[in-house]
């Protein structure tokens, strides 16, 4: 993250995408891989990275963030207005909500079993960490078995509660089934 988060896009050297400077890469190519990993394009990564690093107290410069667009992000080619940039950022935001709600929904109904859960965690961390290293983050080990121990936890948690609404308790009074 930028050392000063009250700059302005124009007076803070940014190099959050450097790494996709180094390696020449274009929108048509960060598409493709976000494609096969995620389900936000390269646009909405990219500004709702930009929203994240450059919010001030009073909010987002979105102007300013959408007229240096190309500056800031090596596989954006044009700028994008104020308006483009809130509903990029928006969309970013619904898909992460959106994907959420699946990810739980499917664990909770137990489409999908204990170790293609835990294959698909791992996935998605080693998915995150890698954008997160495009970016120019790092993150401690500290940091990352934190998380990995609150989803953990959550899971568990979502587990046990699936279990109970399905085989102990009524959906809709709570009431103990079964002891007739």
């Amino acid at each position: 993250m930028p050392e000063n988060t009250h700059a302005t896009p124009e007076s803070h050297e940014y190099d959050r995408f450097a790494e996709l400077a180094v390696e020449s890469a274009d929108y048509d190519r960060v598409d493709e891989f976000l494609n096969n990993r995620v389900s936000f394009t390269p646009r909405e990564w990219a500004i709702a990275r930009l929203c994240a690093d450059f919010r001030t107290g009073t909010g987002v410069e979105m102007t300013k963030i959408g007229e240096h667009l190309p500056e800031l992000v090596p596989f954006m080619s044009e700028p994008y207005s104020r308006q483009a940039v809130y509903q990029a950022r928006r969309d970013f935001e619904e898909k992460v909500r959106i994907a959420g709600a699946t990810f739980l929904y499917g664990a909770y109904s137990e489409f999908v079993t204990a170790d293609e859960l835990d294959d698909l965690m791992y996935e998605a961390v080693e998915t995150a960490k890698f954008l997160l290293e495009v970016e120019g983050a790092d993150v401690s080990l500290e940091d990352e078995l934190t998380t990995e121990e609150r989803v953990r936890t959550a899971m568990q948690e979502v587990r046990e509660a699936s279990a109970e609404l399905r085989y102990d308790r009524c959906p809709h009074c709570g009431e103990q089934l079964g002891d007739d």
